[in-house]
C-alpha cells in the first residue's frame, strides 16, 4: 500500500474516527492555504463572513474560488463585523462545530470531495469514519452515558468549547497579517513572510503550541518535520535580515493584541462607511425635497 492510501488510513483512525473531522478537506483547504495565503479572494482560511473580515475588501461581497459562491456581505455580516473584535474569542469558542460543518460540506458537496480517480474511494472511507465516531461520541457518550439533556448539553458544549485555545492558535498567525494582492512579481518567499507572523516562546513551551507557533517557517517549508521547526527558524531569519524582508514574530499576548488590533481597525472602517452612507443619502433626500 502507498504513502497516499496510509496517509488516508492513518486520516480516517484519528482526525474523523475519534474526532469527527475530515482529512480530505483539512488536505484541500490546506494545500489551496498554502498556495494563495491571505488572498481574500482565494484563501479559505480568511474567508469567514459574516463573522469575521479581516480586509475592507471583504465589504464588497467578493467571490471565493475555495467554495465557488459570493461572500454576500450583508446586514448580518454588517452586525458581526463592526463587533468582530468584541466577538472574536465567543465566536471561537464555537470553532469545533464549525469543523463538523466543513467535513461534512466537504463529504457532500460533488465538487469537493472526489468522485472519481484513484482517491474515489477515500470519501466513502471518510464518511464510515463519521458514522464510527457519531455512534461512540453522540449515541454511546453523550446520549447512553448521560442521563439529562441539560447535562448532556453541558458536556458537549463545555468538551467543545476547551478546544478554543487552538482555534486562537491557528488563526494568530494570519488574521493580523497583510491581505494585500502586490502583483505577480513577488517572489514566494516575501509573499509566505509577509502574510505570516510566528509566534515567540522559549524551548520548554514548544509542546503548548504543537508546533503551530512556527508559521513562517511551515509556510516556506511545509515538509519540514516539525521537530526541526525551530531550528530553521533561525536560518530564515537570517535570510530575511539579510535581504530586507521584515520578519514578523511576536509572543502569545503580543500576536494576540496585534489580532484584535486588525479585527478592531476593520470594524471601525465599515462603522465609517456606513456613517458616510448615511449622510449621503440624507443628503440625497433633502436635496430632493429642497427643489420641490
Amino acid at each position: 500500500m502507498g504513502s497516499t492510501e496510509d496517509s488516508c488510513i492513518r486520516d480516517v483512525r484519528c482526525r474523523i474516527c475519534l474526532g469527527g473531522l475530515s482529512g480530505g478537506w483539512w488536505k484541500r483547504n490546506h494545500n489551496v492555504h498554502h498556495i494563495a495565503t491571505n488572498s481574500p479572494e482565494h484563501d479559505p482560511d480568511i474567508q469567514h463572513v459574516p463573522f469575521f473580515a479581516i480586509s475592507p475588501r471583504f465589504f464588497t461581497s467578493l467571490r471565493s474560488s475555495y467554495y465557488d459562491r459570493d461572500m454576500k456581505f450583508d446586514a448580518i455580516a454588517r452586525f458581526f463585523v463592526k463587533h468582530q473584535h468584541y466577538l472574536y474569542y465567543p465566536i471561537l469558542l464555537m470553532g469545533r462545530f464549525n469543523l463538523y460543518r466543513l467535513a461534512w460540506s466537504y463529504l457532500l458537496d460533488p465538487a469537493q470531495a472526489p468522485r472519481k480517480g484513484s482517491a474515489w474511494w477515500h470519501r466513502y472511507l471518510e464518511m464510515t469514519g463519521q458514522v464510527f465516531f457519531w455512534y461512540w461520541f453522540g449515541y454511546r457518550t453523550l446520549y447512553l452515558s448521560i442521563p439529562t439533556w441539560s447535562s448532556r448539553i453541558a458536556f458537549l458544549l463545555i468538551s467543545h468549547m476547551v478546544t478554543a485555545p487552538l482555534h486562537v492558535q491557528l488563526t494568530l498567525s494570519h488574521f493580523a497579517m497583510s491581505s494585500a494582492d502586490v502583483g505577480i512579481h513577488e517572489s514566494f518567499a516575501q509573499k509566505m513572510v509577509r502574510t505570516t507572523m510566528d509566534v515567540d516562546c522559549p524551548p520548554w513551551l514548544d509542546f503548548v503550541h504543537g508546533g503551530l507557533q512556527f508559521q513562517v517557517v511551515h509556510h516556506l517549508f511545509p515538509r519540514l518535520p516539525r521537530h526541526n521547526l525551530r531550528r530553521a527558524q533561525k536560518y530564515v531569519k537570517e535570510f530575511c535580515d539579510d535581504v530586507g524582508i521584515p520578519y514578523v514574530i511576536f509572543g502569545f499576548t503580543q500576536g494576540n493584541k496585534e489580532v484584535i488590533s486588525r479585527l478592531g481597525e476593520v470594524a471601525r472602517q465599515l462603522r465609517v462607511l456606513d456613517e458616510c452612507r448615511k449622510v449621503a443619502a440624507k443628503n440625497l433626500i433633502e436635496g430632493r425635497h429642497a427643489k420641490k
